[in-house]
Formats: C-alpha cells, sequence, structure tokens
C-alpha cells in the first residue's frame, strides 16, 4: 500500500530480469557508458553491477566465455578496464565482490597472458580493485551499520 503512494514499483524481480536482459545485450562500450551514467533513464544501481559481473562471468551454450583468449588485444584491454571501472563503481556491493573474484578467477589466464605479451600490469590492477571494492563494501557496511545504531 505505501509503496504505491510513495511511487514505488511493486515486484523488484521484474525489474531486475529486465536490467539483466538489458545488461546481456550491451557491449563492452555500452557497458562502461552505463557505468559512467552516460545512458539516459538507465542509471547505474547494484543488481546493475552484479548482472554485468554474472554477465561477464557467464559461459554460452557451447563453454565460451565472454572474451576468449583468440579475441583481439584491444578487445581484451577494454575488458580489463570494465572490470576495473565496475570495481571501484560506488555501487558496489558484497555480492559484486564476490563476482569480481570469480572474474579474475576464470581469466586468470587470459590476464596473465595479456601481460606478458603486451608488457601491462592487468593482474595487479585487477588485484587492487578488488581489494578497493573490498574496502568500498567494508566502509559502506560500517555506515549502515552507525546509522542503525543512530536510528533512521
Amino acid at each position: 500500500m505505501f509503496k504505491k503512494m510513495l511511487g514505488k514499483k511493486k515486484d523488484d524481480s521484474t525489474n531486475s530480469s529486465e536490467l539483466e536482459k538489458k545488461i546481456a545485450k550491451m557491449n563492452l562500450t555500452d557497458m562502461r557508458a552505463y557505468l559512467k551514467n552516460h545512458i539516459d533513464g538507465f542509471e547505474p544501481s547494484e543488481e546493475g553491477v552484479v548482472a554485468l559481473f554474472q554477465h561477464l562471468n557467464s559461459k554460452d551454450a557451447t563453454g565460451k566465455r565472454f572474451v576468449e583468449m583468440d579475441a583481439m588485444d584491444s578487445k581484451k584491454k577494454k575488458l580489463f578496464d570494465l572490470v576495473i571501472v565496475a570495481a571501484t563503481h560506488k555501487k558496489v556491493s558484497p555480492r559484486s565482490v564476490e563476482l569480481l573474484q570469480a572474474f579474475i578467477e576464470n581469466y586468470a589466464d587470459m590476464i596473465s597472458d595479456y601481460d606478458k605479451r603486451n608488457k601491462q600490469i592487468y593482474e595487479s590492477r585487477l588485484h587492487d580493485a578488488l581489494s578497493a571494492s573490498i574496502d568500498m563494501v567494508n566502509h559502506l557496511s560500517a555506515l549502515k551499520r552507525k546509522t542503525n545504531v543512530l536510528g533512521d
């Protein structure tokens, strides 16, 4: 009743499934634009960051990852930069941190190969982004605890 009066939507599960469908159709450039809030009417959210990581970690029916080893180096670089942006996003959540860890494990071979062939340091940058996202989640949970103690 109050949700209707306040203008909130009744069913968040349909919204999250629509969000997942939209993100599943995006390419790397669109995903980055979504995170940077450059898409009108489609603001980044915790569910969106989680859906983005789920999409990057998913495999298709043939067992292929979103980006494979034989992809162009520029596409791999865009993928790694996108993951760093998503990991340091202000809408990070504990679930997105778990998915980030899974991403680093799933793409470890590609990350190390890219670093060796292109003399880059994405492995350490991704681990730094992971620790930054863990720190952000810890900070947000500490703030939430303080507001719960002080009252809403």
